[in-house]
């Protein structure tokens, strides 16, 4: 019998939650998983040596752990991440496939996943200076077995390695995890999320350790290790609840996840506890996502900024005066906005800016941010936080400069993501909060209400759909205020998400003070935002009384319809991939969904030339 026989049922034995059904002290399972799983491998180190056809030499040869291993957070279902070093002089290749046979055999045969390697040292430095993620892996190594000299000398060298390449591979190193947001998305705001690859997810948390690594840059400590054990934790629930090696927190796992996170009240009925239970799981997600994509947008800025200061020509050069000696050049500051200034790529405040004083500076730094695309610096955004916002103090600029904000079109979604870090739009519009991070419970979405309703907005044009002329301002307006609060309806048990949108939206803009007309046409659009797709998939765009009765609840306004229809098109595209192409040919906007939808606007247009 091997030593790892059995080692899987070991760990989900000791991953069990309490007899409550919550998984608790998750840092100790992770340890104690950990501390398992090294010893067995140490038996099964020796194990392998006795019953090869040669000795072993104590040097030369070693067994090393990397990956979520070394950093002692396997999870319930984790695979091991091996890799076995010899030098050559120590075995012959015949002899090191051997060795590599009577370890990793058992290991499969126990059913555990394995992702192994075997390498020289010299191989080992060759393969992380040009593969970023096994450079990434080898910053974490533990030696298991045999000669840890060479295994700890080999992690040394990679090491050192890398922090002298540092400085040449941080564009890759951000590359990579831009690569990932574009395919994975940003964990606050997809409904089933990988928390391994998502942006705010675990895989980012490894780059983290990587730039702290390279010496460039300090890494966040306090809140931010708390939110890297709690994401782990998530990982745990989400392979108990699954049974197996997974990072996708798929619908069918939510509920059960919720329960062993202790989200879930077991006093509530079950449809209740439910419900609640999964907007807690996603709230949980979201605030663990933005603190660590936080941490590693901070981290990676203090890295640049050491490269920056680095060179001669920027703000650290000693210019030499004419008596000798030296002084140091001025930071350089370009003002792009009232309290607001362009520092190294990056928008900063002004220097003897107080955001203490000045309610609208939150609203002119992200407008800044908009129209520049310019990214807010960390620090920036932490101070913006101290701004006097109150939501029921709004002035004639600090509403245009809300709308310049929503208008910003792509850029639009970066930078509520940067603000919405540091709590700014539930300030602005407290019913934010409402769908801030709620998952939707249509299949056809794949992102979160609030995600999906900023990127409706970021999809409004001022040109109209197929009219000359662009809406005016005040139509203008309205579609992208509409566009923000279609859905801000969507709460728990809800059933008529539209008509409760329509409730709140005139309390909101009128609080705001915009007038009658722009509350009028956003109240109404919110009430009818899904009537043209419904008309449009279930009624007959030929009869001429469905296009008068569509006409009609637009109260026969042609811009009203050019609105509806704009905002249909927008709210449609904007679902997001889904789990799978039918979801998305059915639900999702599609070439034969915009076609049915335009030939409904269609009879609708022509209607109204009848009157």
């Amino acid at each position: 019998m091997s030593a790892v026989d059995g080692l899987k049922r070991r760990f989900m034995e000791m991953s069990q939650p309490d007899e409550d059904g919550v998984y608790r002290d998750g840092a100790a399972k992770r340890q104690a998983r950990t501390a398992l799983a090294m010893d067995a491998l140490r038996e099964l180190w020796r194990e392998a040596c006795g019953s090869v056809s040669f000795a072993v030499p104590d040097s030369g040869v070693g067994l090393a752990a990397v990956g979520s291993l070394a950093r002692g957070q396997v999870g319930p279902s984790s695979d091991l991440d091996l890799v076995l070093i010899y030098e050559p002089h120590a075995l012959n290749d015949t002899q090191i496939n051997e060795l590599a046979n009577k370890l990793w055999y058992p290991l499969w045969d126990s059913g555990l996943d394995l992702d192994h390697a075997v390498r020289t040292r010299a191989q080992c430095a060759s393969v992380t200076d040009h593969d970023l993620p096994a450079a990434m892996g080898w910053l974490d190594v533990r030696a298991i077995a045999g000669d840890a000299a060479l295994i700890e000398s080999t992690a040394a060298s990679i090491l050192e390695r890398w922090r002298k390449a540092a400085r040449k591979r941080l564009p890759e190193l951000l590359d990579s995890a831009a690569s990932r947001l574009n395919e994975f998305g940003r964990l606050p705001y997809i409904n089933q999320p990988d928390v391994k690859e998502a942006r705010g997810g675990l895989r980012d948390t490894v780059l983290v350790s990587a730039l702290a690594a390279s010496w460039l840059a300090d890494r966040p400590h306090g809140v931010y290790d708390e939110a890297v054990e709690r994401l782990l934790d998530v990982r745990d629930c989400i392979h108990l609840a699954a049974g197996k090696d997974t990072n996708l927190l798929l619908a069918p796992y939510q509920a059960q996840v919720a329960v062993m996170l202790g989200l879930a009240d077991p006093t509530w009925p079950e449809a209740e506890r439910t419900a609640y239970a999964i907007d807690d799981l996603q709230t949980l997600l979201a605030r663990i996502g933005r603190r660590i994509a936080f941490s590693l947008d901070s981290t990676a800025s203090r890295a640049e900024h050491s490269l920056v200061h680095e060179k001669p020509r920027f703000s650290f050069f000693q210019i030499m005066s004419p008596r000798g000696g030296g002084r140091r050049e001025a930071p350089q500051f370009e003002l792009v906005a009232p309290g607001v200034a362009k520092h190294e790529g990056e928008l900063v405040l002004a220097p003897g800016v107080e955001p203490s004083r000045d309610a609208t500076l939150a609203l002119r730094v992200a407008v800044a941010s908009g129209e520049t695309g310019l990214p807010i610096n960390p620090a920036t955004l932490a101070n913006l936080k101290q701004c006097p916002i109150r939501d029921s103090q709004w002035t004639q600029e600090s509403r245009a400069l809300f709308l310049r904000l929503l208008a910003c079109g792509p850029e639009l979604m970066r930078v509520w993501e940067e603000i919405d870090f540091v709590d700014l739009p539930g300030r602005w519009i407290p019913e934010w909060l409402g769908v801030r991070n709620r998952p939707s419970a249509s299949a056809a979405h794949r992102y979160t209400i609030d995600r999906h309703s900023v990127e409706v907005v970021s999809r409004l044009s001022r040109y109209r759909e197929g009219a000359r002329e662009a809406y005016d301002d005040r139509h203008y307006a309205a579609l992208l205020l509409v566009g923000l609060l279609h859905d801000v309806g969507k709460r728990a048990f809800v059933r008529d998400h539209a008509a409760e949108g329509a409730r709140h939206v005139p309390v909101i803009l009128r609080r705001m003070g915009f007038d009658e007309d722009i509350v009028g046409w956003a109240t109404l659009l919110t009430r009818e935002h899904l009537t043209l797709s419904d008309f449009a998939t279930g009624r007959n765009p030929n009869d001429p009384a469905v296009g008068e009765e569509l006409a009609a609840r637009l109260d026969h306004d042609p811009v009203l319809l050019d609105m509806l229809f704009d905002l249909t098109r927008a709210d449609g595209s904007s679902l997001g991939a889904t789990a799978g192409e039918s979801i998305t040919k059915q639900y999702g906007w599609s070439a034969w969904r915009e076609k049915l939808v335009t030939a409904m606007y269609s009879s609708a247009r022509r209607s109204l030339r009848l009157e």
